[in-house]
C-alpha cells in the first residue's frame, strides 16, 4: 500500500448521506434502546457499546496488569491478586462522548450516534487509588496512562487504545479497576478481564481490556488524549479536552412507534411520562418538559447513587395533533442542556435537549395540553 488508511476528522457534505464506513461502525456498536430507560440497572446486552478496534482475545490465565513508570515499586498483578484486594461496587451511568453526533449539522463523520449511547451498571472491583499507593508514585508524578489490549489504526496512527488521567483524578476513591458488571464477570465486549471505571467522565476514559498502568512525571501526548476527544472548530486546532459528562435527560418514548420513522403514536388523554437524567460534574437538580407550549418542571425521584442516573416523571394531557416532546436537565452547578446544538468538528459532547416526535390521533378523550 502507498499510504495508511485514515486522515483528519471529516465533516459530511451538506447533502451527504450516511456512508458504508459509518454503517459498518453502527453495525458493530450499538446504543441502548430508549425503552430500557425503565430499568434502574441496564442489562449488559442492552447497555451501550463502543469498541474502537477489535475485541481482543485475552487469555485470563496469562493476563497480567503491569503498573510501572514514575513509581518506586513497580507491580505485576494477576487477576487473583486483584480479587484478593478490598472490593467495592459502584453504580455508574456511562455515556459515550460522541452521543448525539449524528444530530449535528453538518454531520461529523464517525460512529453515528443519536441519543442512545448510554447505560447504567453496577461495577465491582478494587479501588485504583490503593493500588497506585502501593506502587508509590514518584514525587513529581503528574499523569497516569491506561493502556488497553485493543490495537488498531486511527486517522493513520497505529496504536493501542490509551487514555490518561491527571494523578489527582486517578486517586479519587470511587475510581475502580472493575472485573464484574451487574454481579457477573465482565462480558468480552465490556472489557474482560479488567477495565477502568472513572465515574462522572465520558466513556472514552473507561479503558477496557486494561493491561498496563503507567505513571508519568509529565503530560501524556498520546492520540486519544491529544488529538481525539477534544472540542474543536477546525481539525488542525488543539481544542479543549473532553472530560466530565454534561447534563442530559431522556424520555422513555411514550406510546408505540412507527416501524421506519420511529415517530411515536399515543392515544389522547392524560399520560404519565417517565425518563432518566444524569450529569458528571454534579447531581441533577432539575428536569424540564415541553410539548411545544413552554417548559414545566418534572418530578424528580431519588438517584441510586452519586454517579447514577435519576428518574423523573411528568404528567401530560395529550389532545389530537402532532407534537415534539422535549426534556432538558440542569445539574447542581447550574449547567443546563442547551435547546440548540453547539457544533464541533468531532461531534463531541452534544447534549442538546431531546426531541421526540409524537402523533396523537383523533379520539374520544379530550383535554387541555399540559405544557
Amino acid at each position: 500500500m502507498d499510504s495508511v488508511p485514515g486522515g483528519p476528522a471529516r465533516v459530511a457534505e451538506p447533502a451527504e448521506l450516511i456512508g458504508l464506513d459509518e454503517l459498518r461502525l453502527a453495525a458493530r456498536n450499538h446504543g441502548m434502546p430508549l425503552e430500557a430507560l425503565r430499568y434502574d440497572v441496564t442489562p449488559p446486552g442492552l447497555h451501550y457499546l463502543l469498541t474502537h478496534y477489535d475485541i481482543p482475545d485475552v487469555d485470563p490465565q496469562r493476563w497480567r496488569l503491569v503498573v510501572d513508570g514514575a513509581v518506586r515499586r513497580p507491580l505485576r498483578c494477576t487477576a487473583a491478586d486483584l480479587r484478593a484486594r478490598p472490593r467495592h461496587t459502584v453504580r455508574v451511568t456511562l455515556e459515550c462522548a460522541g452521543n448525539g453526533r449524528a444530530r449535528l449539522v453538518p454531520r461529523p463523520v464517525s460512529q453515528p450516534w443519536l441519543d442512545e449511547a448510554v447505560g447504567t451498571a453496577d461495577w465491582t472491583g478494587t479501588p485504583l487509588a490503593a493500588l497506585l499507593s502501593d506502587a508509590i508514585p514518584a514525587d513529581d508524578a503528574a499523569t497516569v496512562v491506561f493502556t488497553g489490549a485493543d490495537h488498531g489504526t486511527e486517522r493513520g496512527v497505529e496504536q493501542d487504545y490509551q487514555r490518561a488521567l491527571p494523578l489527582a483524578e486517578a486517586l479519587r476513591p470511587e475510581v475502580l479497576l472493575a472485573d464484574e458488571m451487574n454481579g457477573a464477570p465482565l462480558p468480552p465486549q465490556h472489557g474482560f478481564p479488567l477495565r477502568l471505571l472513572v465515574p462522572g467522565w465520558y466513556g472514552m476514559a473507561q479503558v477496557k481490556w486494561l493491561r498496563a498502568i503507567t505513571v508519568l512525571s509529565g503530560e501524556f501526548d498520546g492520540f486519544q488524549n491529544a488529538v481525539a476527544y477534544r472540542l474543536k472548530q477546525r481539525p488542525d486546532e488543539d481544542g479543549e479536552p473532553i472530560t466530565r459528562i454534561r447534563p442530559r435527560a431522556l424520555l422513555v418514548p411514550p406510546g408505540h412507534p412507527d416501524f421506519m420513522s420511529r415517530v411515536r403514536i399515543l392515544p389522547a388523554g392524560e399520560h404519565v411520562l417517565t425518563g432518566r437524567a444524569w450529569a458528571g460534574a454534579g447531581p441533577v437538580r432539575r428536569v424540564e418538559f415541553s410539548a411545544g407550549g413552554g417548559w414545566v418542571d418534572a418530578e424528580l425521584g431519588p438517584a441510586a447513587g452519586p454517579w447514577a442516573w435519576r428518574p423523573f416523571t411528568v404528567r401530560w394531557r395529550a389532545t389530537p395533533g402532532r407534537y415534539e416532546l422535549s426534556v432538558r436537565a440542569t445539574d447542581a452547578t447550574g449547567v443546563a442542556q442547551p435547546v440548540d446544538a453547539p457544533w464541533n468538528v468531532q461531534g463531541m459532547a452534544n447534549n442538546t435537549a431531546q426531541r421526540v416526535p409524537v402523533v396523537v390521533p383523533p379520539g374520544d378523550a379530550a383535554g387541555e395540553q399540559g405544557a
